[in-house]
């Protein structure tokens, strides 16, 4: 007998979001070929908001390739504009959905740092699944990172905070560096709007 009729088709509204998926996908990795060397070793921050922090960084450090990343296109637009006005060749700001981001991303690209300042905390505990910060997030950056490459996180939200240190005491993939320094002081458009905030560095192991 037959059972193919019984096979529920998707909904189309499904298949046209798997589609814009794909040509997301395949925007951002022409991007990043044609950006990158095959074997790059970039500093890389997530969520990137108005690209304040990483401009500073760039032209602090010149010879580091640099990416930022950011859902908001007015923000990555802003960002972009501070690239240009001060000639930051290797600095790059995309518009780019995290996860969308890793999958893609040629394996021959590490990272040797990865940064995220005051990311959506979500703090309802319904919503903590939608934190960016997640074993399985973890887990993808290590197996990206070079050797000795660190993690650099900073949150206002107390809750957060807590959220991300039990998350990478518990990893196997890093380590809390307690006695590491921040690695570029810069004051960002949205720390400026809170009061204080706590700060994490972990090493991959």
């Amino acid at each position: 007998m037959d059972n193919t009729d019984a096979i529920p088709s998707m909904p189309e509204g499904y298949l046209k979001e798997l589609k814009r998926a794909e040509a997301r996908k395949t925007d951002i990795s022409k991007q990043i070929q044609e950006w990158f060397p095959s074997e790059a070793k970039i500093l890389f921050e997530a969520g990137c908001g108005h690209g304040h922090w990483l401009t500073s960084y760039a032209m602090e450090h010149p010879e580091q390739i640099c990416l930022g990343i950011d859902l908001i296109a007015g923000r990555v637009d802003k960002a972009n504009k501070k690239k240009d006005k001060r000639d930051l060749q290797d600095l790059h700001f995309l518009k780019a959905e995290l996860g969308e981001f890793l999958e893609i991303l040629p394996k021959e690209v590490t990272f040797e740092a990865v940064v995220f300042l005051f990311p959506d905390p979500w703090p309802k505990a319904r919503h903590h699944k939608k934190r960016m910060i997640q074993d399985a997030l973890l887990e993808q950056l290590a197996i990206r990172m070079e050797s000795g490459g660190k993690f650099y996180f900073r949150t206002d939200d107390q809750s957060y905070f807590d959220w991300t240190v039990e998350h990478l005491n518990e990893s196997k993939f890093w380590k809390i560096n307690s006695d590491a320094g921040w690695l570029h002081e810069e004051t960002t458009y949205f720390q400026n709007l809170m009061e204080g905030y706590y700060s994490v560095i972990a090493e991959v192991v």
